[in-house]
């Protein structure tokens, strides 16, 4: 029997790009607290990749789950179990339209990029790529990282500020060890001083990460 629909469930997934059932490949791209799809979508915007589907999906209520990402598991569900969920669909609608996970790149920004990264290792294979903009592992400081699978080379980068207020710099690096450990090929840049947003070495990071998986 399959679980039970969560709050994140009946939520639409929003598109963009090239239509999804003649792309050859696909970028899901999970939008921070507060945030919406359609704003994260606007992120395409900054590629120049054609034959790329870029899928969103949509948090009820605009967020993902209700506390700080470093919060006990417990006190965040049922929002991150669903949420978790709604990311995997998003992948699952790509490889129901043809287009394999070798071929998807997953990215998010700070809640998203939270949970872009623990879907990931949770359900570690091959991908297109990760990226990680301002965001880490979910769980409290000594939350067991005992992940299987393996990213088998994915490329991943990390990206945030050495003076993010929601995300400590210790949880980024200790994420970098963690996907290194899955055997994902990992790229972390600290940016002093950024604060908590995206930069420009960033987004032309996230295109390489689309132009590796666009078809040529």
């Amino acid at each position: 029997m399959s679980d039970p629909p969560g709050p994140h469930q009946r939520q639409p997934l929003a598109s963009g790009g090239a239509p999804l059932d003649a792309a050859d490949a696909a970028v899901v791209l999970v939008h921070g607290r507060g945030a919406t799809a359609e704003s994260i979508l606007e992120m395409a915007g900054e590629f120049q990749a054609r034959g790329v589907a870029y899928l969103a999906p949509q948090a009820a209520g605009n967020s993902w789950y209700p506390y700080s990402f470093l919060a006990p598991t417990e006190e965040n569900e049922p929002g991150l179990s669903s949420g978790l969920r709604a990311v995997g669909d998003a992948v699952e609608t790509a490889a129901d339209a043809g287009i394999p996970a070798g071929r998807v790149v997953l990215v998010g920004f700070s809640q998203g990029a939270c949970l872009a990264s623990e879907f990931v290792a949770r359900n570690a294979r091959r991908y297109g790529g990760l990226a990680v903009l301002s965001g880490g592992l979910i769980g409290p400081e000594g939350t067991p990282r005992d992940y299987d699978g393996s990213l088998d080379g994915t490329p991943v980068f990390l990206g945030c500020s050495d003076a993010d207020p929601h995300i400590p710099l210790e949880r980024v690096k200790e994420t970098t060890r963690v996907l290194e450990s899955l055997n994902g090929d990992v790229t972390e840049r600290i940016y002093p001083g950024m604060g908590h947003g995206v930069n420009r070495e960033e987004l032309d990071a996230v295109g390489e990460l689309v132009a590796g998986v666009a078809p040529d």
